[in-house]
């Protein structure tokens, strides 16, 4: 309960024990997209607090404090670095501008990739099935620039989504890139997509090793630790 979620952490706790989970990555949207009510920096610091209390008490559910950030046109993102390196995980995504060029969108979503506190890239065509095609984008740079740094792609499972889709999972995974399967849930019950996801993951043979989902929660915080590490190899 606060972007555009509606659901307290127990709640979410509860549903991830339902499902067997471990872990849950909690990201809510960022302060430029007020439509979704993304937190400003002193509404993201309640919820960080929130997150440490919940933690500090559960003896077997952990959930990471996350955030769902914007990335502007120029490719600056929504909240500055300092703020990324307080999160446990940073998703970086567009769900402005969707008309710009293909070099544009391209070097926008680069900027991300290339910056050493952003873990994944959500949604990364933004496709809406029956609604919107995927924006301009030179996919195979983004998959490239994705493997050189160690930055995740989203298989986002919201069924009208399913971005990635099966053959540019396929194309990503045969440069080295690993993936999380996100089930884009604002409500309990969404968080049961995640087995559609699991199905764009199976069509485009990915085995459990390239998608982080399937770590567990020492596994999963060690993973999320050496982006700096493999980006500063190649700075």
């Amino acid at each position: 309960k606060y972007s555009d979620g509606s659901s307290t952490l127990d709640e979410i706790a509860a549903k991830a024990r339902q499902l067997g989970y471990e872990w849950v990555v909690v990201c809510d949207h960022s302060q430029s997209l007020k439509v979704a009510g993304g937190l400003d920096l002193a509404e993201l610091q309640k919820k960080q607090a929130a997150i440490k209390a919940f933690n500090d008490r559960s003896r077997d559910v952990k959930l990471l404090c996350g955030a769902e950030v914007e990335i502007a046109v120029d490719g600056r993102l929504d909240y500055p670095d300092e703020v990324l390196a307080s999160l446990d995980v940073v998703v970086a995504a567009v769900h402005t501008g969707f008309r710009q060029s293909k070099e544009v969108q391209t070097q926008r979503l680069l900027k991300a990739i290339n910056n050493p506190y952003v873990h994944a890239i959500a949604h990364p065509t933004g496709r809406l099935l029956g609604e919107r095609e995927a924006y301009a984008l030179d996919l195979e740079a983004v998959i490239a620039a994705a493997a050189q740094t160690g930055t995740f792609l989203e298989i986002n499972a919201y069924y009208r989504r399913l971005d990635l889709n099966d053959l540019h999972c396929r194309a990503a995974a045969e440069r080295g890139v690993r993936f999380v399967v996100g089930s884009d849930a604002h409500m309990l019950e969404q968080m049961e997509f995640l087995e559609l996801g699991v199905g764009v993951a199976r069509r485009g043979w990915l085995t459990r090793e390239q998608v982080i989902n399937t770590l567990n929660y020492s596994e999963l915080m060690a993973v999320l630790s050496r982006k700096k590490e493999l980006l500063a190899r190649y700075q």
